[in-house]
């Protein structure tokens, strides 16, 4: 059709035609534009040459985004107060071990394990200017300052690690406050002080620490460590680990109720009254195949008050023979599907066999069965926090053979994991409110997430006009990520 039939049948048309017909042209031009075909010349190219690359001393970074957590640690005041927990010990006039500190919890936070792994971000301007350096220090270096630390040095890293949970705790004003308790193994191939054999799942025979921790369910942070060799039982020192992390909670959020709920192997009466004593609201997983008397009272129960389809249970005053008082037990069955051993027909239809499985829980929680469950069951949010630990803060690696060493390498890893959830939390309002399962309140990233997300983001360091500017690519997701965080901790760039 040429343009001028076109024009003469468009007048022709009637109003509701022309729009048809519009609507067909129009469509067929849009159509053949979008799908207009690329030359191949445009879509490939050919690179055939290996690049051989040349190294330069130039102002580049691969860390641009550390600069969150250097304005985290001007917040915190942190450069100070950590040189303040080595002012005892004696170091060099140029490494001095609060740079080494400092030095180890930027290591952790940036993704590295090994202390040998720091040959590989040496010449980092960032890194370096975080550090308020002009040369990293060698691996021998800050071995060798490792193990010149004591239980002095210890004691104040532990004190600041701790006072940082309880400054933010303080902040919130939480009205209840969760502390749950469980030990974690330390694996080693070398032979480090305090290290013994003991039960270790993964690595039998190795020898290995156990430290027990103690995690605040609404923050998910770490509040303490109690460090124990390898070779003891999980309950090993707990009840003055419990009492000295409640004594210190309750010091710091007065008005704050303290729960508490730990697994079977912190079933015992000492600690039992202990947390009553305290008062402490808490839940205990009971090791009821111990005891026969508990066994006959299940297998003698008729009446099982329904929870749900799956779940029935009751609840009794009861106490082992060889304690004093009684306490709340309640006693849960769950319906299950029984494992099929043998040989199976496939074309015969086989009904599923069910069973139950049984949990006992020892309380002084006053309220309903339910929430009292879903409480107790969420203690398994804990087991994340420790596998973050161990997965992106290198919790489970042991660098050196002293005991005092290894110990503040562990709290360096705690205060990475502790900052990552502090740097949130300042950005972030609480998204989620106290539900039964004591969840944490906000929806926290993994600090691997905010490592390849923000801070392995390259950079380069330039001074036009004689000032100094870290350039960025262009990103708008990393651009709005960064510059919350760093509008939200207000410190002036």
């Amino acid at each position: 059709m040429t343009f001028k039939n076109f024009i003469n049948y468009n007048y022709i048309l009637k109003p509701k035609k022309k729009l048809l017909v519009y609507g067909k042209i129009f469509s067929l031009i849009f159509k053949r534009n979008i799908y207009m075909k690329l030359s191949l010349k445009s879509i490939r190219n050919r690179f055939n040459k290996i690049l051989r690359p040349h190294f330069e001393e130039q102002q580049l970074t691969s860390f641009s985004g550390i600069v969150i957590f250097q304005s985290l640690f001007t917040k915190l005041n942190l450069k100070k107060r950590l040189s303040s927990c080595f002012r005892h010990l004696s170091g060099s006039e140029g490494y001095s071990h609060g740079i080494i500190s400092q030095l180890l919890l930027i290591h952790l936070l940036i993704g590295f394990r090994r202390l040998s792994d720091v040959k590989y971000y040496a010449n980092d301007p960032m890194i370096l200017r975080a550090l308020s350096l002009n040369s990293s220090p060698s691996v021998a270096t800050i071995s060798r300052m490792l193990n010149k630390q004591d239980e002095v040095s210890v004691r104040n890293i532990k004190d600041l690690s701790k006072e940082l949970v309880l400054d933010r705790l303080s902040m919130e004003n939480l009205t209840r406050i969760t502390l749950d308790y469980d030990g974690t193994v330390q694996s080693t191939g070398r032979h480090a002080e305090g290290t013994a054999v003991g039960f270790n799942k993964k690595k039998k025979g190795a020898r290995s620490y156990y430290p027990l921790l103690c995690t605040v369910s609404q923050t998910g942070q770490v509040l303490d460590i109690h460090h124990r060799p390898g070779n003891v039982h999980d309950s090993n020192g707990a009840r003055e680990f419990i009492e000295s992390c409640v004594n210190t909670m309750k010091n710091t959020t007065p008005k704050a109720k303290i729960e508490t709920r730990t697994d079977s192997a912190f079933f015992d009466e000492k600690i039992v009254t202990e947390l009553e004593r305290l008062g402490v609201e808490f839940t205990i997983s009971v090791p009821f195949a111990r005891f026969t008397n508990l066994n006959k009272l299940i297998e003698s129960r008729k009446r099982w008050a329904k929870f749900d389809n799956e779940i029935s249970y009751f609840e009794s005053e009861w106490k082992p023979d060889s304690w004093d008082d009684k306490y709340r037990f309640l006693f849960i069955r769950t319906k299950t599907k029984k494992q099929q051993k043998g040989p199976i027909q496939l074309d015969l239809f086989e009904p599923y066999e069910y069973g139950y499985e049984f949990k006992v829980i020892v309380t002084n929680k006053l309220g309903k069965m339910k929430n009292i469950l879903r409480f107790h069951n969420g203690r398994g949010c804990q087991e994340g926090f420790i596998g973050e630990l161990k997965s992106d803060c290198q919790f489970d690696y042991v660098p050196v053979r002293k005991k005092a060493g290894n110990q503040v390498f562990m709290y360096s890893a705690i205060m990475a994991h502790n900052l990552n959830r502090e740097l949130q939390m300042v950005a972030d309002e609480k998204q989620k409110r106290l539900t039964e399962k004591r969840n944490s309140l906000w929806t926290f990233k993994k600090l691997n997430t905010i490592r390849q997300r923000i801070i392995k983001c390259a950079g380069r360091l330039a001074k036009p006009q004689g000032k100094l500017k870290l350039t960025m690519n262009k990103n708008d997701g990393v651009e709005q990520e960064l510059l919350k965080f760093l509008d939200a901790l207000e410190i002036p760039l």
